[in-house]
């Protein structure tokens, strides 16, 4: 039973697995989650590779979230329909090359999903505790996420395989069964995997953002409002864009709650499947499929926080042309005022040189 309890459906003693009434359910919210997410990547990924016309190169916040949707695409793409339908053909139809394969694909999508997270929160601190700082890092952490994805999910090439059943109905599984020697072996390697997977992400992206809220909070960021006129004045041509950056905080925050909410009740399931594995005979085959799918529920819901993002971002960008251009046409209209201004004392001053030339031409005669 242990070798089909991976396929994700229901085991009944000692018969086979079967497309159950919730395995059916499963598949089609995979569906409509697919549809969503495949649909909501890919404008954001569109939207954020496209060239700009007011700028030179795209900023970083915008390859942020591209490499986010392309992490969330291989989700969509990888993760999704092999899970839908694995449940629908019960067992592995594909081979040992392509069971290897696509769960190296499945895993490394996985890790891919929760390290750009990271980057992100990582990014954002530097944004804001530095924000004259330089931001050429961005490239390097991001090709540190692509690369450990990579390198992490390896072990899925040699771990899984296909295990065959030959009677009295011949069946077939992708399955780790014979890779460990040893049950905790494999439950070391569950809980190393769960802990870079989710514990570590988590861990990071906590820190990031509380060592921003404090930056934010502190007393020392709440003197510039009581600083002169003059010295504000310069700190806010310093500070860029600052709704701007305050709705990406925003934004990223959002995606930590969402890793959590989706994540933590999936992994909850694979711990205790990991140390309980008789949890699959006193869990509804219902409830684990519902939890399975709040997994599944991250990607789609991502270019949904991107969308309010970026309208945010338009919002802001309006606000502020049309602040600077009322501080422009006031600057405009002070500038007309003072040449007045300089054009009437010019005119005084000649009246009097003409009069006082006027007073010595008399004296004289």
């Amino acid at each position: 039973e242990e070798a089909w309890a991976a396929s994700g459906v229901a085991v009944e003693g000692s018969e086979l697995p079967t497309f159950s009434a919730a395995a059916k359910v499963r598949v089609g919210v995979t569906i409509v989650l697919f549809v969503s997410s495949a649909g909501g990547n890919l404008a954001v990924l569109w939207s954020a590779t496209r060239p700009q016309p007011s700028q030179l190169r795209p900023s970083p916040v915008r390859t942020l979230f591209a490499h986010l949707a392309a992490a969330d695409l291989l989700v969509t793409f990888v993760v999704m329909p092999l899970d839908a339908t694995w449940n629908i053909t019960v067992q592995w139809l594909a081979g040992d090359i392509a069971c290897r394969t696509l769960m190296f694909l499945k895993l490394m999508a996985m890790y891919s999903a929760a390290f750009l997270p990271v980057v992100i929160g990582l990014d954002r601190q530097a944004a804001v505790l530095n924000p004259l700082g330089s931001r050429s890092g961005v490239r390097k952490l991001l090709g540190a996420a692509w690369g450990l994805s990579f390198l992490l999910a390896l072990p899925q090439l040699f771990l899984f395989h296909t295990v065959h059943r030959a009677g009295p109905v011949p069946f077939t599984q992708c399955v780790t069964k014979g890779s460990f020697k040893a049950r905790w072996q494999e439950t070391t390697y569950n809980l190393f995997t769960f802990c870079c997977l989710f514990l570590l992400p988590l861990t990071a992206m906590a820190i990031c953002y509380s060592r921003i809220v404090l930056s934010v909070s502190s007393p020392q960021t709440r003197k510039g409002s009581h600083a002169p006129a003059g010295e504000f004045a310069l700190r806010r041509s310093f500070d860029n864009r600052p709704r701007v950056r305050l709705r990406a905080l925003r934004l990223a925050l959002f995606i930590l709650l969402t890793f959590i909410l989706c994540w933590t009740p999936y992994y909850l399931l694979g711990l205790w499947y990991w140390f309980s594995p008789t949890m699959l005979t006193e869990v509804p085959p219902s409830l684990s499929h519902i939890l399975f799918l709040f997994g599944l529920l991250n990607a789609p819901l991502d270019p949904l926080l991107y969308g309010a993002f970026t309208l945010g971002c338009r919002r802001g960008h309006q606000e502020l042309s049309i602040d600077s251009s009322k501080e422009g046409s006031g600057r405009m209209l002070q500038q007309e005022i003072h040449a007045l201004r300089q054009q009437e004392v010019q005119k005084t001053v000649t009246s009097r040189s003409a009069g006082e030339t006027k007073d010595i031409s008399i004296t004289s005669i």
